[in-house]
């Protein structure tokens, strides 16, 4: 059964993989072409950088919880 499952999921996989267009999307030469692109990569880096420190902090916290019991 996991075969089965496995084998299905790979499938698929590579069928989206196949199914794109072969040519350069649009959105991504516009925002090339008018500098936008520079502030959605700032964005994204933001908030991964967010979620970063977010995670940190909670594993420090949880750190000095198990120390203390």
């Amino acid at each position: 059964m996991k075969r089965l499952l496995a084998f299905i999921l790979l499938t698929l996989n590579c069928a989206a993989v196949f199914a794109q267009a072969a040519d350069r999307p649009e959105m991504a030469d516009t925002f090339r072409s008018s500098g936008k692109i520079y502030v959605v990569v700032a964005v994204v880096v933001i908030i991964f950088v967010g979620l970063a420190i977010y995670l940190f902090s909670i594993d420090r916290r949880l750190r000095k919880i198990e120390k203390d019991k």
